[in-house]
This record gives C-alpha cells, sequence and structure tokens, in this order.
C-alpha cells in the first residue's frame, strides 16, 4: 500500500469513518475535551487576574553600512483587562458545569 493510499484510509477521506474526539468511550475517571477547555480557561484566568500584563521585545530598525550593523529594540507591555480574566473564570466555571451535568 503506498502512502497516500494509507493516508486517505487512516484520515478518513477514502470512504472510512474517521473517529472524533468524543467519540471514544470514557471510563469512570475519563475526563472529556470540554472539561479539559473548561479547567484551561480557569486557569489562563487566574493567570491572567495575577499578572494582568505581559510583555515582549521588538526589533524594529536595521541599519546595515558596511561592516556596521544597528537595530533598535523595542519593549512593549500588553496589559490585560480585568475583566477578561473574570471572564475567562466564569466562562470555564460554566463550561464545567455544563459538562458535568451532562453526564
Amino acid at each position: 500500500m503506498n502512502f497516500y493510499h494509507s493516508f486517505f484510509l487512516v484520515s478518513g477521506l477514502g470512504g472510512v469513518p474517521r473517529r472524533g474526539l468524543t467519540d471514544f468511550s470514557e471510563g469512570e475517571d475519563g475526563m472529556s475535551a470540554v472539561k479539559i477547555m473548561a479547567i484551561v480557561l480557569i486557569a489562563a484566568g487566574i493567570v491572567v487576574l495575577l499578572y494582568g500584563k505581559f510583555s515582549y521585545t521588538r526589533e524594529t530598525h536595521d541599519v546595515n553600512l558596511g561592516p556596521l550593523e544597528m537595530s533598535v529594540a523595542e519593549k512593549r507591555t500588553v496589559n490585560v483587562p480585568l475583566w477578561g480574566g473574570v471572564g475567562a473564570i466564569v466562562g470555564g466555571g460554566l463550561l464545567l458545569l455544563y459538562a458535568s451535568k451532562k453526564r
């Protein structure tokens, strides 16, 4: 079997249905993708509340004059609003509540 034929069979493009993330049967202790996404949202919201901003360095101007090379590094800071963190925590909590009631 060549590469293309096996690719189409594995990826589901060859008429064989492909299983999605939610098609697999879970045991009692298995975590669904929705619960994982909810936990990630809650953790991101907590990080936003704790730090509130992040900064990065960007090189903006490059000058080459013969053997001399010069560049200017610009440090930028992005402030994340407080309501973004609170919204992520509330949204993650609602998503977690939805996932637990669905079961």
